[in-house]
């Protein structure tokens, strides 16, 4: 969950979330050496007025910075490739869910069994325990240590499924089916809205997942099936 004055990411609950996470601190170190070093070339150019006769036709200058743009690039690039992959990497799914977009609402179906699917909306009780326009009436159960596959769609607007914790963003499109893989490795209650602007209620259909062991899974399998 995020908190007031918090400037920075959510903490991560999954290995995608945690690698996306490492690749930004790992860019903003090479930008902000990258700055560092330009800052102090310039500062260095006004403050000593007398030129420096070894930087006007300097060689070796002249290579560092044509090389060192395409080392850079390198390093920014090799990883986010990896990455790329990694977000698009399908593994053999332990549970499928399908979620579908509504005006303004999201419908769940269990994939794997028959009877299992419901509607979750935003919960408008009261309760102290609850957090305001985060909380839905039906949550979605999903086991702790398990690959899941979430096809996602919508059946009116454009819609946007999102949960930031776990790194999780995938667009739901009318006729179109999306899918995303991911997997959580606390347990616990993780929170998300809607992240594309699909009306005049856009802010009230949120997204609440609550990560169980499989144990607990099983249990609520039973009940429900």
């Amino acid at each position: 969950m995020p908190s007031w004055l918090s400037a920075g990411f959510q903490n991560a609950y999954s290995p995608l979330m945690e690698q996306l996470i490492f690749f930004h601190d790992h860019t903003m170190t090479l930008i902000i050496l990258i700055i560092s070093i330009i800052s102090y070339s310039l500062i260095s150019m006004f403050v000593n007025i007398t030129p420096n006769k070894f930087m006007i036709e300097s060689q070796q200058l002249e290579l560092f910075w044509t090389v060192s743009p395409s080392l850079i690039l390198i390093l920014i690039g090799l990883p986010s490739i990896k990455l790329l992959y990694m977000l698009d990497e399908v593994f053999t799914p332990n549970l499928t869910i399908k979620t579908i977009g509504h005006q303004w609402y999201w419908s769940y179906e269990y994939s794997d069994f028959s009877n299992i699917e419901f509607d979750s909306y935003l919960n408008n009780s009261s309760l102290n325990n609850e957090f305001r326009l985060l909380d839905v009436d039906n949550k979605i159960v999903i086991p702790m240590n398990s690959q899941i596959r979430n096809l996602v769609t919508a059946a009116d607007v454009l819609h946007s499924w999102t949960i930031p914790s776990l790194g999780i963003k995938v667009d739901a499109v009318p006729g179109r089916l999306n899918q995303i893989n991911f997997l959580c490795n606390t347990p616990g209650v993780f929170y998300g809205q809607c992240s594309e602007i699909c009306g005049t209620n856009h802010s009230f259909m949120p997204i609440s997942m609550e990560i169980i062991p499989p144990s607990f899974f099983v249990k609520w399998l039973k009940k429900n099936i």
